[in-house]
């Protein structure tokens, strides 16, 4: 179960000076994977945010699954930079707290929690509580919480921007497996383009503020990607013309 996204045109101001976003329109295609990147402040995450509902446009129409989104949307899960975990709850209790919060019997979904706990490799840990675990392993945890009721759309909001480079890199491959399982129609914010090409199925470039697309790349690499891909002669071609779209040298 996954959802199309349609953003035609939408703009965004703060204030009377400040414009996040300006006339960004793009199709993004049900049970594909997308990333967003840009420089810093370009309006990455501000786009993510309407699309959800949690911020309004301030001009165009952002569509999912084919009806206009004029406030906070359901069948969506949002997953943070920070695993934002509740202390006092185990890993599955975490997880099942939004069967909880969304009126359902946490016990019908108990099977499925356990499910993605051993997909994310965190089985044996079902019973320990964030504290007793990895920044890595909350936020495969996190994720597993954002897929337990199998939402048709879920936003990532640099998901892995706090972890280091060998953690992040083994949590894309993990994502990759259980997206790859589900296939809901993902959109994902990153500053990574390693991160970016080797997940996605399509990449959106956008420019410095006020945020407007500089391209829309496809990536045409086969699935699954390894650890070899990113050493092919694709994988580093697809790789450069990102950051030449970009048009400015970050570390991805």
């Amino acid at each position: 179960m996954s959802t199309t996204v349609t953003v035609a045109n939408v703009s965004k101001k703060f204030g009377a000076n400040v414009t996040a976003i300006d006339g960004v329109s793009c199709e993004i295609k049900a049970n594909s994977f997308v990333s967003i990147v840009g420089p810093s402040g370009c309006g990455k995450s501000t786009l993510l945010r309407i699309i959800s509902g949690l911020v309004s446009a301030t001009s165009g129409r952002i569509a999912v699954g084919g009806k206009t989104v004029n406030g906070p949307i359901s069948d969506v899960s949002m997953v943070f930079q920070g695993p934002v975990l509740l202390q006092w709850r185990t890993v599955l209790e975490n997880i099942l707290f939004v069967a909880e919060i969304g009126g359902k019997n946490p016990r019908e979904h108990r099977a499925r929690a356990l499910a993605l706990i051993e997909l994310a490799g965190l089985k044996g840990f079902e019973n320990s509580y964030p504290h007793q675990l990895s920044g890595g392993m909350q936020q495969r945890a996190s994720i597993c919480r954002a897929l337990l009721l199998n939402p048709s759309l879920i936003l990532m909001d640099e998901p892995f921007g706090a972890l280091d480079v060998m953690t992040r890199e083994r949590l894309g491959f993990e994502l990759q497996g259980i997206w790859s399982a589900s296939k809901n129609t993902v959109v994902f914010v990153t500053h990574s383009i390693t991160e970016a090409v080797l997940l996605s199925d399509t990449i959106i470039v956008m420019t410095a503020r006020p945020g407007r697309i500089q391209d829309i790349v496809e990536v045409d690499l086969p699935r699954p990607r390894t650890p070899e891909t990113l050493r092919t002669p694709r994988f580093l071609e697809l790789s450069a013309y990102v950051r030449e779209s970009i048009g400015t040298q970050w570390e991805g």
